[in-house]
């Protein structure tokens, strides 16, 4: 699937309680990324699809390899997915994962057409 540059992209960044310094630190490096459209609280505890405490990073397509640029350094858990219409495949068949992929919760996922984050990007849940 080939996507336009001004396409919305959703990065999860997961830690573990020995990591969550690590992730803070990522967390203040997309803050002052001029691109990054937000960059969510970080949650403690399981959220929605996410098993582990995450946050949540908007961004346009032609940001990607900044982005994943930015995890890679980081050595940071993450998923980075496109949002389409389709949640259950951006969460999936579409996502890409650094680090090693998570079992996500798939049945808290938007049915097709209907994907909630298209609404809320580049804002909070």
């Amino acid at each position: 699937m080939s996507l336009p540059d001004d396409a919305p992209y959703h990065a999860h960044i997961y830690f573990t309680p020995d990591r969550q310094s690590a992730a803070k630190e990522l967390k203040g490096r997309f803050e002052a990324e001029p691109d990054i459209i937000f960059v969510g609280r970080v949650t403690q505890d399981k959220s929605g699809p996410h098993p582990l405490p995450q946050f949540e990073v908007h961004f346009r397509r032609k940001s990607l390899a900044r982005v994943r640029e930015l995890i890679l350094a980081s050595g940071s858990r993450a998923l980075v997915h496109p949002l389409t219409e389709d949640d259950l495949a951006d969460h999936t068949s579409l996502a890409e994962w650094f680090g090693e992929p998570l079992d996500l919760d798939l049945t808290t996922l938007d049915p097709p057409g209907m994907n909630k984050g298209i609404a809320r990007f580049g804002s909070a849940a």
